[in-house]
């Protein structure tokens, strides 16, 4: 079990017992006063509980989907281990830009799955960013979170663009495989953002 199953079966008992609680001070609403003191304090005591547990899941990387389109940050890849049965991910450090290419300013991790030529366009992207030249990406080229192509970015690419990855499954945390023949993320060189027009004198 990893550390995030653990966080969130640690929140998902938590809850359950703040809820069994509440159900018997309804119930039984006729219990002497120290009894549902108690109840309170217990109750109050797992909202404690949850709310630690709850900080703990800042910071894990995301499966969901990325942004249309993002500035790269920075990655780190982590290669499969099969003694370990892990497969292998690619975690990506992205900033959402806008239609103008302006970066958000909130940079969020993400989590996509491994495969080697996705590996070494990430590798050769970070690269360039240490030599200064910034690196963008495209949504459309890593596939949903659920493993299906993104429907929302379709406007954003030409279909003969568009390169079908998988993503992960945001509902297990799992992956799936990449179909065969894909050829993972493209990452371009970023253009600079378009400044509004002068006003004119």
């Amino acid at each position: 079990m990893t550390d995030l199953q653990t966080v969130i079966l640690t929140l998902s008992v938590a809850y359950a017992v703040i809820g069994a609680l509440l159900l018997v001070v309804l119930v039984y609403a006729r219990l002497h006063w120290s009894l549902k003191a108690v109840a309170v304090i217990v109750t109050s005591a797992f909202y404690v509980v949850s709310f630690t547990e709850m900080r703990g899941l800042l910071g894990w990387a995301s499966s969901d989907r990325l942004p249309a389109t993002f500035k790269l940050l920075k990655a780190r890849i982590v290669e499969p281990h099969s003694l370990q049965g892990d497969r292998g991910s690619i975690y990506l450090w992205v900033e959402q830009l806008d239609e103008d290419n302006r970066p958000s300013g909130i940079p969020r991790a993400f989590r996509v799955p491994y495969n080697d030529r996705l590996a070494d366009k990430t590798h050769a992207a970070e690269n360039e960013i240490a030599l200064g030249h910034p690196q963008g990406g495209r949504a459309a080229d890593f596939g949903g979170g659920d493993g299906s192509l993104i429907d929302l970015v379709r406007e954003y690419v030409t279909p003969k663009t568009i390169l079908e990855t998988s993503g992960g499954d945001s509902s297990t945390g799992e992956f799936t495989a990449p179909p065969a023949g894909a050829q993972g993320a493209v990452f371009t060189p970023l253009p600079p953002p378009r400044m509004p027009p002068k006003d004119e004198q």
